[in-house]
């Protein structure tokens, strides 16, 4: 008769399965996530005040209507599309300066025209963009 009690074999965690699976883990985060940039327009948005400002030299007044129609510096554009503003903008833009666009809005017009505006104007280099204030009567 044995009476010996049977050996114990020593219990022992093996962790390069675990290191595998982190490993994997990481690399799919790496690759799956996205960079993106989510505002490269940059504003100076000028207050309402009493004083007089001096206009820039160089400008390229936008104008949008209370119905969405679009005109760059008194010209009405044919259409509302993207590719149409940013040639109009690149059409009257100076060769040697920068610009600063300005945007005057109807106050009927919606959010969605102003924003085109200022998509198209960063797209093709312009990101110096103002909006003109009216003065409140009751100052």
């Amino acid at each position: 008769m044995n009476f010996r009690p049977p050996r114990e074999e020593e219990v022992d965690v093996n962790l390069t399965p675990l290191i595998d699976v982190v490993f994997l883990l990481l690399i799919f985060f790496m690759v799956s996530t996205t960079f993106i940039r989510e505002s490269e327009i940059e504003l100076t948005l000028p207050e309402a005040s009493a004083e007089v400002r001096e206009d820039p030299i160089d400008v390229i007044e936008v104008a949008i209507d209370a119905n969405g129609r679009f005109f760059v510096n008194g010209n009405a554009l044919i259409n509302t599309q993207l590719a149409t503003i940013k040639q109009a903008l690149i059409d009257v833009r100076p060769a040697e300066a920068e610009p600063v666009v300005i945007i005057s809005a109807d106050a009927g017009a919606t959010h969605q025209t102003v924003i085109t505006v200022m998509d198209a104007a960063r797209q093709v280099g312009l990101t110096r963009i103002t909006f003109p204030t009216k003065i409140s009567e009751d100052q």
